[in-house]
């Protein structure tokens, strides 16, 4: 797995720093300048991308059919409106595109969305260098090519879904030939302590070797850093959590979010994980050269030998440290019937240059 793509000015891929997508989604609660504001604390906090969520509460929820489930236990079970108006009251408003989208280009920080619906895609395609496609949306096929056919990377979570869900859409996405980032996903909204044992990381592996023509990324509701911790040792570079200034407010998308600190603390601890990788080359490392040396035990002299001596198993020891130019011990045989050039003390290190 070696793909590559370009998101916005930064390349992502397996050797390249971890990418962060700071999902403010509704948490802007439906105010211009709160918006305006989470771009800026999401860009100080250290995300690499401000993304927002266009849609309108028509063309994605049905109140008709969610009332038939008002038995069924999710996180918006404690909403105290219909599911509509809740839509309806903290959606991001159309007209703000491209004043948001100057915004992050203010702050430095990408701008990006994920549009539900054909007239939003229309919409932002001019103001962001990539797409992300929301889990829900996994299974219209209609819509994933139609996002695709813009051109532009696309980002899609995996929540919720079988690995036949998983193909499909990436077929309808022409995944082969398009730049395409494939989360693993949890869709779970709650803030239940321990539902990180469902994210199930190791789905990473599967990807990496059944779709290598892709880049691999983590779309993460925990409250925790471990999960993302986890997917970079797997090979996930791009990761998307939610954003928020405030757990406390009331909202849909607050109480799932990090605020800025946890934010901060999320970025820089993983930049910290990805360093740690290395290039996978086994090697003394630039900073083992002294304790190579101090560790290391090296062919030393049993007792005092004369010049003109023949080297025996018997004249030998094996001793810490091992200065430049000695012997290792596996190095026994070179030393071995060889003759001293010159005195040695007990305890000293045979050096090649003692030997002929």
């Amino acid at each position: 797995m070696n793909k590559e793509i370009t998101l916005g000015k930064k390349t992502v891929g397996l050797n390249h720093k971890p990418y962060f997508v700071a999902d403010i989604a509704a948490n802007h609660d439906g105010e211009l300048n709160r918006a305006k504001d989470l771009v800026w604390l999401a860009k100080e906090a250290g995300a690499d991308c401000a993304k927002f969520q266009h849609f309108l509460a028509e063309k994605i929820v049905n109140d008709k059919e969610f009332k038939k489930l008002e038995s069924l236990e999710t996180h918006q079970s404690s909403w105290k409106k219909p599911v509509s108006e809740i839509y309806d009251q903290y959606h991001f408003k159309r007209e703000w595109t491209e004043e948001i989208a100057e915004e992050c280009h203010k702050a430095g920080i990408e701008f990006s969305t994920s549009p539900y619906d054909f007239s939003a895609v229309d919409l932002v395609d001019n103001f962001l260098n990539f797409y992300k496609i929301g889990s829900g949306d996994i299974s219209w096929i209609d819509f994933l090519k139609f996002i695709s056919s813009k051109g532009k990377p696309i980002l899609i979570a995996t929540g919720a879904a079988t690995i036949e869900d998983v193909d499909r859409s990436l077929n309808a996405l022409d995944y082969k030939t398009k730049n395409v980032v494939l989360m693993q996903c949890n869709t779970n909204y709650t803030v239940e302590p321990e539902k990180h044992r469902f994210v199930n990381l190791n789905v990473l592996s599967v990807y990496k070797n059944k779709y290598p023509e892709t880049v691999l990324g983590l779309s993460d509701h925990t409250l925790s850093h471990a999960s993302v911790l986890g997917a970079i040792a797997l090979g996930a570079r791009v990761f998307e959590k939610h954003f928020t200034d405030d757990n406390s407010r009331e909202g849909p998308d607050h109480k799932f979010a990090l605020n800025p600190v946890a934010w901060r603390e999320m970025v820089d601890i993983s930049n910290e994980v990805f360093e740690t990788l290395g290039d996978g080359l086994k090697k003394v490392e630039e900073n083992e050269h002294n304790a190579f040396i101090v560790q290391r035990r090296s062919i030393v002299c049993k007792s005092d030998l004369l010049e003109g001596h023949k080297i025996s198993e018997n004249d030998l020891d094996y001793l810490r440290p091992c200065p430049p130019g000695s012997f290792h011990p596996f190095e026994k045989d070179l030393i071995l019937g060889k003759i001293l050039n010159k005195n040695k003390l007990a305890n000293e290190s045979i050096l090649k240059e003692d030997i002929c």
